[in-house]
């Protein structure tokens, strides 16, 4: 039997994983709207990575649907459900797998609001695990970047357990489809090694509270340069601006949260101080969300800046299956490090 822990609600220090917020912001909104289900693959004993851990004894088989392995037919499933006002949230064993319902998608999940002139609505929430985690190039997916240029979806990012459980809360109640992408080395659950931060592992409130998509949050202060980064490569780049505040340097560190959409104007207000910036993410470079940002910045605060826009991206490859390439591939601290050093000289 798989367990996995959560710090009791009585603790004053409500040290929670991110899995654990997630799971408590799920468990909470079944409870608070019956138009709330979870389907997926193998949801019933939690989950890959636990996320569904325990609600079958409380809310029963019928809104804990364990689904054949049949992407393309459970997402339509709950497309339908969603437009007959039910919330349904599918939870994926990867996020790569949700390519196999790219129809789905892409062809009716996003376009009916619109083709309906807002007759149809369509409250869903794909629950993604992301990004590159030892598992080869077919699980290694950065799938927040391959949805990014599709209108109709939101998209968002958490990397902390504070802002996953209130932004989880705030995508269910939306009424449009959500992917929320979760970093697969976030989780931490079943033993994973979180990502060495300390907002891996975080303080999450008693009471109810939301965090509203598309605000962005800056998660460390500085004066001299800006960085962006979501996900993983938040904690990285938090962890190299630690590190250079000993050496002088002052990085601000902003976490987007939601990717769309996009808290632009807290990057710019932040650029227009410092006149630096470095985008972080783990997706290919090209096509990035990062370069979007990095577009909007050229166009809105070009003049502000006293280097060029710098970019930290995995290069235009597929994720090797070897740990040490791809170790090699995805931006570290090292890379990260050496850009705002680079920045700095000018």
């Amino acid at each position: 039997m798989l367990t996995d822990k959560a710090t009791s609600s009585t603790s004053p220090s409500r040290e929670l994983t991110v899995v654990q917020a997630l799971r408590e912001a799920l468990r909470e909104e079944m409870r608070r709207d019956e138009q709330v289900f979870v389907l997926g693959e193998d949801i019933r004993i939690g989950g890959s990575f636990l996320f569904t851990l325990g609600l079958l004894d409380e809310f029963g088989p019928e809104r804990v649907l364990n689904t054949p392995i049949s992407e393309a037919g459970f997402v339509g499933l709950a497309i339908g459900a969603a437009i007959q006002g039910l919330r349904p949230i599918i939870d994926f064993q990867y996020g790569d797998f949700i390519f196999t319902a790219f129809d789905q998608i892409i062809q009716q999940c996003t376009k009916l609001r619109y083709m309906s002139g807002g007759q149809v609505s369509i409250p869903l929430v794909f629950q993604l695990p992301t990004g590159a985690s030892g598992r080869g190039a077919q699980h290694a997916n950065s799938v927040e970047t391959a949805f990014f240029g599709i209108p109709g979806l939101k998209i968002v990012t958490p990397a902390t357990p504070y802002d996953a459980k209130g932004l989880f809360k705030s995508a269910v109640r939306d009424n449009n489809p959500v992917l929320f992408c979760v970093h697969k080395h976030l989780y931490g659950s079943k033993g994973r090694q979180l990502a060495k931060s300390s907002i891996s592992r975080g303080h999450v409130p008693d009471e109810e509270y939301l965090v509203p998509l598309g605000k962005g949050d800056i998660k460390k202060r500085g004066s001299d340069i800006t960085v962006v980064a979501n996900g993983l490569m938040l904690h990285r780049s938090l962890n190299v601006a630690e590190a250079l505040e000993g050496e002088g340097i002052s990085a601000e560190v902003i976490d987007p949260r939601c990717l769309v959409p996009f808290d632009a104007k807290l990057v710019i207000d932040s650029v227009v101080k410092t006149s630096r910036i470095v985008i972080v993410e783990e997706g290919n470079e090209r096509g990035g969300w990062g370069a979007q940002l990095a577009a909007e910045i050229g166009g809105q605060a070009i003049g502000y800046l006293d280097a060029p826009i710098r970019r930290v991206a995995s290069p235009n490859v597929p994720i090797p299956f070897a740990p040490v390439l791809e170790n090699a591939v995805i931006p570290d601290e090292t890379r990260i490090r050496s850009a705002l050093l680079e920045l700095m000289e000018h």
